[in-house]
């Protein structure tokens, strides 16, 4: 399984800092990183894959306060789209 998840930042350095700080936490929660795409026409709109070990845990992430906040202080610019994908 695969979560696919698309956002749009308002700086990628930034956002990317942020993004590897907050590794641990997706560790957690069973994702590990496949993929992370920029947009060619617009590079701050940034789509990761990851592979999903246990998708209770990755659903639970993906709503939580923590990853909120997170993206929040990473300068995310407008509402995330969360994929499951099979």
């Amino acid at each position: 399984m695969h979560m696919l998840i698309r956002h749009k930042v308002s700086d990628f350095a930034k956002w990317k800092s942020v993004y590897d700080e907050h590794l641990s936490a997706r560790e957690k929660a069973g994702l590990r990183e496949e993929h992370l795409f920029r947009n060619f026409h617009d590079p701050n709109e940034v789509l990761l894959l990851f592979s999903v070990e246990d998708f209770e845990k990755a659903k639970a992430f993906s709503a939580s306060d923590d990853l909120r906040q997170t993206m929040e202080r990473a300068g995310v610019s407008d509402k995330h789209d969360v994929y499951f994908l099979h």
